[in-house]
């Protein structure tokens, strides 16, 4: 199985690397936690925008309403009024790039590896043979972008590997090699 990149090209991290971790006791095959290569798609930006939106313009819109028709609390609601403006700002015009700058992935022939978060980072390192399904979702403005979230389930306590923000086609592939893959491997999963 391939490292993929967009360009065929490694990428390297902009972002702070973390400790190296022995992420099995499998012995000298031992996989680590490390940053992965490839970044998510340019259109993840405008995916995170949107669920910004979705999010804080109603709040927004009903804090507005709020201080509008209620004359006794205006007082206290010009202040949700601008922390509703500012959850707008942030999730915007800041947490979009900064998730688009620490989110990557990769795939090897021995492991799943994914990092995201744009406050709390998240670095994940699945092996193969820890794999029970992948899958590939798409919410409804993923659809509208022609974007997919890989879900790779684990035997892990933490949950699944969601590798958001990926083109359709790359996720579609990704589930197929990474099912395909992990049906050689012996065992169930777990």
């Amino acid at each position: 199985m391939n490292s993929y990149a967009r360009d065929g090209a490694p990428r390297t991290s902009t972002i702070d690397d973390p400790p190296s971790v022995e992420g099995s006791a499998a012995g000298p095959s031992a996989l680590s936690l490390r940053p992965p290569e490839n970044q998510v798609e340019k259109r993840a930006i405008g995916w995170w925008m949107l669920q910004s939106l979705v999010l804080a313009v109603p709040i927004l819109a009903a804090a507005i309403v709020a201080y509008v028709w209620w004359d006794a609390a205006r007082p206290w609601l010009i202040l949700v009024v601008l922390a509703a403006a500012l959850l707008l700002i942030v999730g915007v015009a800041v947490e979009p790039f900064w998730r688009y700058r620490v989110h990557r992935w990769e795939t090897t022939q021995d492991a799943v590896y994914a990092r995201s978060g744009w406050l709390v980072r998240e670095w994940r390192a699945a092996p193969l043979a820890r794999v029970q399904t992948v899958d590939a979702l798409r919410g409804p403005l993923e659809q509208l972008l022609g974007l997919s979230t890989l879900r790779v389930t684990t035997a892990s306590s933490y949950g699944a590997i969601d590798i958001g923000g990926l083109d359709q086609r790359t996720a579609a592939r990704l589930a197929e090699e990474l099912t395909e893959a992990t049906q050689q491997i012996p065992g169930d999963g777990t």
